[in-house]
């Protein structure tokens, strides 16, 4: 069966690590520094050792516990569970270069289930990583799966969403704005909407305009709130949320709840059940101002009801996992009070699959 995240095909697709790596450094983690993806300049959930071993040597670790009767998936899990992208990146190059085949193809063929496909996601490199889930997404109908597409282009930064598009074509060869447009599965305004978003290079600063807040609050609040219109997503709002800065629009969303009393995802909220586009827009709203109430959800809906959405769980960790898995947790609780992500994790999963999610969970 071909997995969601390792079919060997799909991965022959993407683009050798070594080069797709190079867009990706993070300086809030420096190699060998203990609990340096937890500290206070990044609120990523990860951590590395104090001492970090060479690639070479993680390499070679990886091989010893793949080789011979079985796999030791403890070690896996303690040496890729604790390095950062960049670490991974090198330690990928390394073991190709050692052994003449891709990490990737050999966890591949030693894992298997919802192990595999967390490991998988985990070691790829994040921009071929978000570029899988999308093309991925664009297969499949329904409203989680327009959450991945618009997880990508809002919840993370503007250059992180540039090396996805790059990623993509390198993958597909085609763009992931084409493949959005001629999607079958969506039909406008929605589709006009997603477009905006993957196509978008947001401004990354912190400045702010005051006055372009009030105004265009102004004009979110005519479309959001006046009675008997029928679409949110009119060539304003496509505009403001498909194109402002986050911090621009986070002044924007603030001077709307103070004009009306009430937050717009709030009011979006209100018309999800029956709203396609209210929904869409509502989770726009979330990964551009508050990407971890977006997670959060996403952790607690894969875990509700009858069985496990592992997809979901799944890509939920591991895309924050080194990003703002912190804040995730620290939501979580005050969205689901007596519950944590922990707690929840541990009860609905188990055996290594368990294992990689709570040790890229982090403590709480």
């Amino acid at each position: 069966m071909c997995c969601w995240c390792s079919c060997l095909e799909c991965i022959h697709n993407i683009p050798p690590l070594n080069l797709l790596f190079l867009h990706f450094t993070d300086p809030a983690l420096p190699a060998g520094e203990e609990g340096a993806a937890s500290g206070p300049v990044s609120m990523a959930s990860i951590s590395v050792p104090n001492r970090v071993p060479s690639a070479t040597e993680d390499a070679e670790s990886i091989r010893k516990a793949v080789q011979g009767w079985g796999t030791d998936e403890k070690a896996l899990i303690q040496i890729l569970g604790h390095r950062t992208a960049a670490q991974r990146a090198e330690i990928a190059v390394a073991y190709e270069g050692l052994y003449n085949e891709p990490l990737l193809d050999r966890l591949h063929s030693e894992l298997s289930g919802d192990f595999r496909s967390a490991m998988m996601l985990w070691t790829m490199d994040p921009a071929a990583r978000d570029a899988k889930l999308a093309h991925k997404a664009l297969k499949k109908k329904g409203e989680r799966h327009v959450w991945v597409l618009i997880e990508v282009a809002c919840a993370s930064s503007p250059d992180h969403l540039a090396a996805v598009r790059k990623a993509y074509r390198a993958a597909y060869s085609a763009s992931l704005e084409e493949d959005v447009a001629t999607c079958p599965l969506y039909k406008e305004p929605l589709k006009q909407f997603l477009v905006r978003l993957v196509t978008s290079y947001r401004y990354s600063g912190e400045l702010v305009d005051g006055e372009l807040a009030r105004a265009e609050a102004a004009e979110l609040g005519r479309d959001a709130v006046v009675a008997g219109k029928q679409t949110l997503l009119t060539g304003d709002v496509v505009r403001i949320v498909g194109t402002r800065s986050k911090a621009q629009l986070k002044a924007t969303f603030e001077r709307f709840r103070q004009e009306h009393g009430k937050a717009i995802d709030d009011i979006l909220e209100e018309r999800r059940g029956s709203d396609q586009l209210a929904a869409a827009l509502k989770t726009a709203v979330w990964c551009l101002a508050s990407p971890e109430k977006h997670f959060a959800e996403v952790i607690r809906s894969s875990i509700v009801g009858l069985g496990t959405d592992e997809e979901s769980l799944t890509r939920a960790i591991i895309s924050r996992a080194e990003i703002d898995m912190q804040k995730v947790k620290e939501e979580y609780k005050v969205m689901y009070p007596n519950k944590t992500v922990t707690s929840d994790v541990n009860g609905d999963t188990s055996g290594y699959y368990n294992g990689i999610l709570i040790t890229l969970v982090g403590p709480e």
